[in-house]
Formats: structure tokens, C-alpha cells, sequence
């Protein structure tokens, strides 16, 4: 829904604030570009309607603590995370507080972008009585071992951290992982979690 919404991108890296600009700008959005957290959150309520697409590593102001801000604050505004390995846990939590998803770097241009639309139209935070259900319905059909691996995945654990911890390779890692995404529909592991919060698998990020 280019031209409908404005497009916050908050992002110290320049170059990679820069190509985020050039990118939303060739899709036909209005963008807002902002180096720390702390620019955005001067402007208060006078944000324009649409989408934030945040950074969780900055100086000062990180992405979970400017969404909580934005909570505490009142502000409705869709928020989504940008995180690199490692992060997991943190993007997770965010989440939990209401951020629409985290796409882990690198992503391709297409994703961001189809990420950014499904967040204009809905929030993580309204996910529905049905959505409910579809998820606690993908969550049934694991094995016992694909409940662990999928555990696993979306609290942050890495292939070689799951293999140990259940005495299994990390290729056998990769087969029950693969098995998951097409029981549950996932293209990646913001979708796992996603699935994993909506189907109530765990009340807490370990």
C-alpha cells in the first residue's frame, strides 16, 4: 500500500540507512529517516501514520527500549525489528511487547518489503481468536523431537546449541528443522516465533 503510509527507518549505520531510503523510496513509500532513536521519539505525536522499521543494535536509545517507549507513550504505530544473529532472544521479547516482526540481516529486498505491508495491515498484538488456532493446530502435528528443536530455534539457540543439548548431530538439527517449517507453514524464523507465540508453546523466553 505504497503512498497510503510513511515508513520510519530508524538506523545508525548510514550506508545501510541510505539503501533502506533508496529502497522504500523505488517502492512508491514516503520515508522518514532517522540516525538514533532518540530523533524519532523527539517528534512525539507528530509521526505520521504507518510503520517503523527499527534497528535493535544503536547508541543510546536500542530498538527494544524505543519500543518500549512507544508503548508507555501511547503510540500505535507498527514496529518492526532489523536484527542480526544473535539477537534473537531480544527480537523474541519485542514481540512478546507487541513489535509486528524481526527480520534478520541480511534479508533480501522483497521480504523487507512484504513484511512492511503485512504490518500496516495488522499488529502482532491483535492476532485473533482463528490465528490462535491455526498456530496451536501446526504445533500438534510435531514429534516430540521437533517440539525440542523448535524450542530450541525460537529461543535463540543455534543449530550446534540444540544438537548438544539433546544429544543429537547438527545435521539431524537440520532435517527436524526443515520438517517444522513445512508443518508450520514458516519461511523463516520470524514466522517460527510467531507460531510459537501465538500457540502458547512456552510463557517464558529461557
Amino acid at each position: 500500500m505504497p503512498g497510503e503510509a510513511v515508513i520510519h527507518v530508524v538506523e545508525d549505520d548510514l550506508p545501510m540507512r541510505e539503501s533502506l531510503l533508496e529502497l522504500l523510496n523505488d517502492a512508491g513509500y514516503a520515508v522518514r529517516a532517522y540516525a538514533r532513536a532518540e530523533e524519532l521519539l523527539a517528534r512525539g505525536d507528530d509521526l505520521e501514520p504507518g510503520c517503523i522499521v527499527s534497528d535493535v543494535r544503536m547508541p543510546g536509545i536500542d530498538g527494544l527500549t524505543l519500543l518500549k517507549r512507544l508503548r508507555s507513550a501511547g503510540a500505535a504505530l507498527p514496529l518492526m525489528l532489523i536484527t542480526g544473529h544473535g539477537d534473537v532472544t531480544m527480537a523474541v521479547a519485542a514481540m512478546k511487547m507487541g513489535a509486528v516482526d524481526f527480520l534478520e540481516k541480511p534479508f533480501e529486498a522483497d521480504v523487507l518489503l512484504a513484511a512492511i505491508e503485512a504490518a500496516l495491515r495488522r499488529r502482532m498484538s491483535e492476532i485473533g481468536a482463528a490465528d490462535v488456532e491455526i498456530a496451536r493446530r501446526a504445533l500438534q502435528t510435531l514429534t516430540s523431537r521437533e517440539t525440542e528443536v523448535f524450542e530450541g530455534l525460537v529461543t535463540g539457540k543455534s543449530n550446534k546449541e540444540i544438537a548438544i543439548a539433546l544429544g543429537i548431530s547438527p545435521r539431524t538439527v537440520e532435517f527436524h528443522r526443515a520438517h517444522i517449517m513445512e508443518k508450520t507453514s514458516a519461511k523463516g524464523l520470524a514466522d517460527l516465533v510467531r507460531v510459537w507465540l501465538s500457540g502458547n508453546v512456552s510463557q517464558s523466553i529461557k
